[in-house]
């Protein structure tokens, strides 16, 4: 429960005045609920002619200071309706009596219901806000997170997360919310008439209940470990279908489909057996609380029925049954919070895998009084160490990129080219040394600012679900559709979005599926020209193309590159002929740099490099 209490501090404060509204409308239900009982007694005195009692107004004179003022209030209250209803039988008949009294059953039964609904409507704005505010926060913390945080995550059990786990989380605990506020009302105020109808045949519920919520609570938290346990073996069968779909090709292509069907069915399986375990505990709450309400009540009908047979009886039998009545509306308040408290247990395990998105931290942050930074001389590394893990990445690397020159990056694959290159975005931020622009280290200045500076054209092109213009436009709010089309026409795509169904209005599909390499590359490039970045980042910009792509893309390059600074990433030697510095790396370590001519003179790592290529 202190989870939950804790969970409710995180979420709900945004809501309290409909929290407020809620527990003011369940308190005036139960009370009406109670008033409306309190007619079963004076209707079956008249049906059964059981009270031959005079009851004479008596004046209003109360302080309740005491528990006796309180007993006394009751019956007074008692006194005086059974005095008003003896008048009208004895004015106007039984007959008469009984239905007014009905009509006054049905007014309050009405104000009582009336009164439910508008509990139930406070309470939506609660459910539906805190799950929106969840949804939110996660997509805002997993835009925040660092690269870092997702080479750790598997992709799918992070999308099991946002979508599974929050839905677990709005079908359990936000669904419980109105019975756990509402049914602890109920039961304290149904409690307090019954301490003082009869304190006596109270002390039995008293007796039993904490019984009762000492087995729930057991079974609950075996239920959380179970629940924990299933929502993890859920982000894993996740993690497989991602794996699958984005595998199709390899997988046919390596005829491996029922070795990947036989792996899902057994993920499957387990996260079956899992499930009926959590399901099975999870009906243990009805026939628990009704087998324990049962056996109160019969308690309670063996002790009332001794008080009244009994010679100087503290309760008739009227009341007895407006007792009980009272009672059995309780049972059905206590299972529900017994089903609310099985149902918050599987949602908190929920709560505690999406917290460990919400509660990562980001080693990566703005400083608090971030500095400007400019690109007007140069980019400078200054002996940079990086790792990952253990083994280090990058080792004491020293690079200077003056303004407006182009540096290429070569090398084999895991020498730490990409890595180099992410340095600079503070995708990840360095061990050792420090990375500058005109002085300023990178990591003094906010991160919008020194990413604002960069674009970036990578090897697989990232575009959205959404139109050619939205694409190109992304991260630049205030484009115009000339600035676009003109970007387009640099790029060499405007010729390809015309020749679509709605030209620049056009939805590419997902991850820009209904393009070719080539266009979607274009495309890409089209969005760096648009920011007009100082700095360019190409990372394998014309690796994964054809020939005649390669060529229209390599021709969009060039206008890009154009008067700025430059990092190219290439494996095809043939792309970075032209740069003002190339930079070969082996092992984390720059270990040769110079002009295309200079390095094949040199006959090195880079010759060899070029070597096989032309083999």
């Amino acid at each position: 429960m202190k989870d939950f209490i804790r969970l409710l501090r995180r979420f709900v404060p945004p809501y309290k005045k409909y929290m407020v509204l809620n527990i003011i409308f369940n308190i005036l239900s139960a009370i009406l609920n109670i008033f409306s009982f309190a007619l079963i007694i004076p209707i079956l005195n008249i049906l059964f002619r059981t009270d031959d009692k005079v009851y004479t107004y008596q004046p209003w004179d109360l302080d309740f200071s005491s528990w006796e003022s309180w007993k006394g209030a009751f019956d007074l209250i008692k006194n005086n309706f059974f005095s008003y209803v003896s008048g009208i039988i004895e004015t106007e008949g039984g007959s008469y009596t009984l239905i007014v009294l009905g009509v006054f059953l049905v007014i309050m039964t009405l104000l009582k219901v009336l009164a439910m609904y508008m509990a139930f409507f406070t309470m939506i704005p609660i459910r539906t806000g805190v799950v929106r505010d969840i949804r939110n926060q996660i997509n805002k913390k997993i835009t925040e997170l660092p690269l870092g945080f997702f080479s750790e995550e598997r992709k799918g059990d992070i999308i099991a997360r946002v979508s599974g786990d929050v839905n677990e989380i709005e079908t359990s605990i936000m669904s419980s919310l109105d019975m756990l506020f509402k049914n602890p009302i109920l039961i304290v105020i149904y409690l307090a008439a019954m301490l003082i109808i009869s304190w006596q045949l109270t002390l039995f519920v008293f007796i039993l209940l904490p019984v009762a919520g000492y087995v729930m609570g057991k079974v609950g938290k075996t239920l959380k470990r179970k629940s924990l346990l299933g929502q993890s073996q859920w982000g894993a069968l996740m993690s497989q279908i991602e794996e699958t779909l984005s595998g199709l090709r390899i997988i046919k292509a390596f005829n491996a489909e029922k070795k990947i069907q036989q792996r899902f069915e057994e993920s499957n399986e387990t996260f079956r057996r899992t499930t009926n375990r959590i399901y099975r505990r999870q009906q243990l709450a009805h026939p628990m609380s009704e087998f324990l309400g049962t056996a109160t009540i019969v308690v309670i009908l063996w002790y009332g029925g001794t008080l009244i047979l009994g010679e100087n009886s503290p309760i008739d039998a009227s009341t007895f049954i407006y007792y009980l009545v009272i009672f059995y509306s309780i049972i059905n308040p206590a299972k529900d919070l017994s089903k609310a408290a099985y149902a918050i247990q599987k949602g908190l395990a929920s709560m505690e895998r999406v917290d460990k998105i919400l509660k990562a931290e980001s080693n990566i942050q703005s400083p608090v009084d971030p500095k400007p930074v400019m690109l007007n001389h140069a980019i400078e590394y200054k002996d940079v160490w990086f790792r990952y893990h253990q083994e280090w990445v990058l080792k004491g690397i020293n690079l200077c990129i003056d303004k407006g020159k182009t540096i290429a990056l070569v090398g084999q694959s895991g020498s730490g080219k990409s890595t180099l290159v992410d340095l600079l975005p503070r995708f990840y931020d360095i061990e050792k040394g420090s990375i500058t622009i005109d002085d300023t280290d990178i990591r003094d200045a906010s991160l919008y600012d020194l990413r604002g500076l960069m674009g970036n054209v990578n090897q697989e092109a990232i575009l959205f679900n959404d139109t050619f213009f939205n694409n190109i436009a992304f991260g630049v709010e205030s484009a115009t559709h000339e600035e676009v089309e003109e970007a387009a026409r640099i790029a060499n795509a405007h010729d390809f979005i015309m020749a679509s169904e709605e030209g620049y209005d056009t939805n590419i599909g997902d991850r820009g599926g209904k393009l070719s390499g080539g266009q979607r590359q274009r495309i890409s490039i089209a969005r760096a020209i648009l920011k007009n970045p100082p700095i360019l980042i190409l990372d394998e910009a014309t690796s994964a193309l054809d020939t005649e792509s390669e060529r229209l893309v390599q021709e969009a390059l060039e206008n890009l590159m154009r008067n700025r600074t430059t990092i190219v990433i290439a494996h095809r030697l043939s792309t970075i002929r032209n740069a003002d510095e190339i930079c070969v790396m082996h092992e984390g370590e720059i270990v040769e740099r110079g002009k295309h001519d200079e390095l094949l003179l040199k006959d090195g790592y880079y010759k060899r490099l070029c070597d096989m290529q032309k083999f």
